[in-house]
């Protein structure tokens, strides 16, 4: 395969960055092709968790093991 179609590094999972609100925006970010994304509510599901509503459209919230998950 050509090296033009291969990614530089290998990248990261969202399961792979830190727990903190700071490192799931510079990932979005970043996946966003450096396009801001920002923390647009907070609420908190049934079981206790947050549910950070991310301006990407998407859900984030950390599974029992502290890892971000998109949840809806």
């Amino acid at each position: 395969m050509s090296q033009a179609f291969m990614r530089e590094t290998d990248g990261q999972w969202l399961s792979d960055i830190s727990p903190t609100l700071q490192a799931l925006v510079v990932y979005l970010t970043r996946e966003n092709n450096g396009i801001r994304v920002h923390e647009k509510n907070v609420s908190e599901d049934p079981a206790g968790r947050q549910l950070h509503a991310m301006s990407n459209g998407l859900v984030y919230a950390k599974d029992v093991q502290g890892r971000w998950e998109v949840v809806l």
